[in-house]
Protein backbone atom coordinates (compact mmCIF):
# COMPACT_ATOMS: atom_id res chain seq x y z
CA UNK A 1 0.00 0.00 0.00
CA UNK A 2 0.95 3.71 -0.76
CA UNK A 3 2.38 5.95 2.00
CA UNK A 4 0.62 8.41 4.81
CA UNK A 5 -2.71 8.33 4.13
CA UNK A 6 -4.43 11.08 1.71
CA UNK A 7 -8.20 10.80 2.19
CA UNK A 8 -10.60 9.75 4.97
CA UNK A 9 -14.45 8.58 4.21
CA UNK A 10 -16.96 8.41 6.53
CA UNK A 11 -19.07 5.17 5.46
CA UNK A 12 -17.92 2.45 3.28
CA UNK A 13 -20.59 3.46 0.32
CA UNK A 14 -19.42 7.23 0.11
CA UNK A 15 -19.34 8.95 -3.28
CA UNK A 16 -16.51 11.28 -1.40
CA UNK A 17 -14.04 11.59 0.84
CA UNK A 18 -12.01 14.94 2.34
CA UNK A 19 -8.28 14.84 2.17
CA UNK A 20 -6.62 14.87 5.10
CA UNK A 21 -3.35 17.05 4.07
CA UNK A 22 -2.56 18.42 0.68
CA UNK A 23 -2.85 15.65 -2.12
CA UNK A 24 -1.00 15.78 -5.60
CA UNK A 25 -2.46 13.72 -8.44
CA UNK A 26 -1.19 10.01 -8.47
CA UNK A 27 -1.83 7.73 -5.81
CA UNK A 28 -3.24 7.87 -2.65
CA UNK A 29 -4.13 6.04 0.18
CA UNK A 30 -7.95 6.31 1.29
CA UNK A 31 -9.68 4.65 4.95
CA UNK A 32 -12.78 4.28 5.98
CA UNK A 33 -13.66 5.57 9.51
CA UNK A 34 -14.47 2.29 11.91
CA UNK A 35 -13.45 0.20 9.25
CA UNK A 36 -10.11 -2.07 8.80
CA UNK A 37 -7.63 -1.78 5.59
CA UNK A 38 -7.35 0.75 3.61
CA UNK A 39 -7.13 1.30 -0.69
CA UNK A 40 -5.71 3.59 -2.90
CA UNK A 41 -7.27 6.36 -4.87
CA UNK A 42 -6.24 7.33 -8.31
CA UNK A 43 -6.17 11.51 -8.19
CA UNK A 44 -6.34 13.19 -11.17
CA UNK A 45 -5.68 16.37 -9.82
CA UNK A 46 -4.43 18.21 -6.61
CA UNK A 47 -7.01 17.83 -3.71
CA UNK A 48 -6.77 20.96 -1.12
CA UNK A 49 -6.23 19.56 2.81
CA UNK A 50 -10.33 19.50 3.76
CA UNK A 51 -11.84 19.33 0.06
CA UNK A 52 -13.54 16.40 -1.57
CA UNK A 53 -12.42 13.81 -4.61
CA UNK A 54 -14.30 11.96 -6.07
CA UNK A 55 -14.43 8.29 -5.19
CA UNK A 56 -16.56 6.78 -8.20
CA UNK A 57 -17.79 8.67 -11.47
CA UNK A 58 -20.99 10.78 -10.72
CA UNK A 59 -22.98 11.72 -13.53
CA UNK A 60 -24.52 14.96 -14.11
CA UNK A 61 -27.39 15.23 -11.39
CA UNK A 62 -26.66 12.62 -9.56
CA UNK A 63 -26.82 12.78 -5.82
CA UNK A 64 -23.74 13.01 -4.03
CA UNK A 65 -23.00 10.42 -1.11
CA UNK A 66 -21.27 11.29 2.65
CA UNK A 67 -21.66 10.32 5.75
CA UNK A 68 -23.86 8.14 4.26
CA UNK A 69 -26.20 10.67 3.45
CA UNK A 70 -26.98 13.02 0.61
CA UNK A 71 -24.85 16.60 0.62
CA UNK A 72 -25.34 17.97 -2.87
CA UNK A 73 -26.00 17.64 -6.46
CA UNK A 74 -23.80 17.39 -9.10
CA UNK A 75 -23.92 20.16 -11.54
CA UNK A 76 -21.84 18.58 -14.18
CA UNK A 77 -20.60 15.16 -14.90
CA UNK A 78 -17.40 14.15 -12.24
CA UNK A 79 -14.93 11.51 -12.39
CA UNK A 80 -13.66 9.22 -9.69
CA UNK A 81 -10.37 11.09 -9.02
CA UNK A 82 -11.33 14.73 -9.28
CA UNK A 83 -11.69 17.88 -6.77
CA UNK A 84 -15.42 17.55 -5.94
CA UNK A 85 -16.13 21.24 -4.61
CA UNK A 86 -18.48 24.53 -5.42
CA UNK A 87 -17.75 24.84 -9.34
CA UNK A 88 -19.31 20.89 -9.84
CA UNK A 89 -21.70 20.46 -7.30
CA UNK A 90 -24.67 22.14 -5.43
CA UNK A 91 -25.91 21.92 -1.72
CA UNK A 92 -29.01 20.76 -0.76
CA UNK A 93 -28.83 21.43 2.90
CA UNK A 94 -30.82 24.79 2.37
CA UNK A 95 -33.46 23.21 -0.89
CA UNK A 96 -36.61 21.87 -0.05
CA UNK A 97 -37.74 18.10 -0.28
CA UNK A 98 -40.03 17.15 -2.89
Amino acid sequence: MGGDLGFLAHEPDDAVAVAVRDVEPGTATLAVLGREGQREVAVTEPIPLGHKVALVDLAEGSEVIEYGQPIGVTSRAINAGELVHVHNIRSTKWQPRH
